[in-house]
């Protein structure tokens, strides 16, 4: 468990960096595109946030040869340390007003090291997760990725709550917003400390083989990065459709208040993340396969009535139900998001296969999610997003039948059966 609590705490760290990102970006929008309505500055800031994603492919692979290079520990220890330059970068930048053109252009470039970062963080920390724990338990202990993860988004979202009640709208947007940025950054020491003492756990047979980290080795196992990039497709857009953009979507559609949307998004993320370890443990129960076949199955369904509902929505308790219920069906594929990518690749590419392949799919369809539901409202066309996010879902249905059923077909178990 100490293992689990180092390798998390960096996750924590880098999640909380990123959420505040999108959390604040509401407030400070205005200070780096000054001109425009409320749409076309959240817009900007939603695209800046996109383009982060993009930086995670190269990530993914940088820091998914590091790991299976030069080990997993090294590769995690770089990746939070990046993570938190970028988020203190964005905490002392100067505005639009000040500086001109060269704001948004320096918040860019913050947004590139920090999606960078956490295009690496993902595949080691959740092949390092896979890996320490035993066969019997791995999808509890590989819970505890997205149990950090979310966290991350809620002490974002916790700080935010604190701000409103602290300072007015006037005072966030003037100075406050870089508060959480700052605290951030201050976190890396902490998560840096524990990740200090953790064991390493490639092998060094696997290390030094010559097609460790070799994105041409990668190729050979076709099969499992179709898999991959099929979940995370459909995964990676249901999730954040459903957490990062859901404020700003009961915000801008539903009209709601943006107080009483940060409190039902707290409430709702705070069982979100204590449901994950009852779903990693359920997946140990019935096969990773049931898991995402229940997912992707359900927010095949589901998404096209859930996002109409939540943005005609005014009552919180509704919005409170009906945010939760989406999230439910989230927990079968987040609980197992990483193990689930882990157990289908060998040792000396497993880092890099989970990571590049999980960023790619995340950068295109996971990172645009809010960018595609706000281009289309601005095009009079908001009433597509949800049949967009149905027909990802459908796309993970059919990754879902392709995978194994991880209790007898694992390579993590070396059982794996081409």
């Amino acid at each position: 468990m100490k293992a689990i609590v180092g390798a998390s705490s960096g996750n924590l760290v880098e999640w909380f960096d990123f959420y505040t990102y999108a959390f604040m970006s509401i407030y400070f929008a205005a200070a780096f595109f000054p001109t425009g309505d409320a749409t076309s500055q959240l817009m900007a800031t939603a695209g800046i946030f996109a383009v982060g994603f993009f930086m995670r492919p190269l990530g993914g692979w940088l820091f998914g040869w590091i790991a299976d290079r030069h080990g997993r520990k090294n590769s995690m220890l770089i990746s939070v340390l990046m993570m938190c330059g970028g988020s203190l970068m964005i905490a002392l930048l100067p505005t639009y007003a000040s500086i001109g053109a060269a704001a948004p252009a320096l918040l860019l470039v913050a947004r590139l090291i920090q999606g960078l970062s956490v295009g690496g963080e993902y595949g080691t920390a959740a092949t390092y997760m896979s890996e320490i724990a035993g066969k019997g338990n791995r999808g509890f202990y590989s819970s505890f990725q997205y149990v950090t993860l979310i966290g991350g988004q809620l002490l974002a979202l916790v700080v935010l709550v604190m701000l409103q009640n602290l300072m007015s709208v006037d005072e966030i947007k003037s100075w406050g917003w870089r508060i959480p940025f700052i605290i951030g950054a201050a976190t890396a020491v902490v998560a840096m400390y524990l990740r200090r003492s953790l064991v390493e756990t490639g092998s060094q047979e696997a290390m030094h083989s010559k097609e460790a980290g070799s994105i041409f080795a990668l190729l050979k196992y076709k099969r499992s990065v179709l898999i991959v990039m099929g979940l995370t497709m459909g995964g990676s857009l249901y999730f954040y459709t459903f957490t990062t953009y859901m404020q700003k979507y009961l915000v801008n559609t539903a009209k709601m208040e943006l107080k009483t949307v940060s409190m039902v998004m707290t409430g709702v993320l705070v069982i979100f993340m204590l449901l994950q370890p009852i779903f990693g443990a359920l997946s140990d129960r019935i096969g990773r396969r049931s898991n995402m076949l229940l997912f992707s199955g359900l927010a095949t369904l589901a998404s096209v009535p859930l996002l109409v509902a939540l943005g005609q929505v005014s009552n919180p308790y509704a919005a409170f139900a009906l945010a939760l219920a989406a999230l439910v069906i989230a927990s079968f594929y987040t609980s197992v998001s990483g193990v689930v990518k882990a157990e289908v690749f060998p040792s000396t590419v497993r880092c890099l296969g989970v990571g590049f392949t999980y960023a790619v799919g995340n950068a295109l369809f996971g990172g645009t999610a809010e960018y595609v539901a706000l281009s289309l409202k601005a095009a009079g066309h908001e009433g597509w997003f949800p049949w967009y996010v149905t027909a990802l879902a459908g796309v993970a249905f059919v990754a879902s039948l392709m995978l194994p059923d991880s209790r007898r077909n694992s390579y993590l178990d070396g059982t794996w059966k081409t």
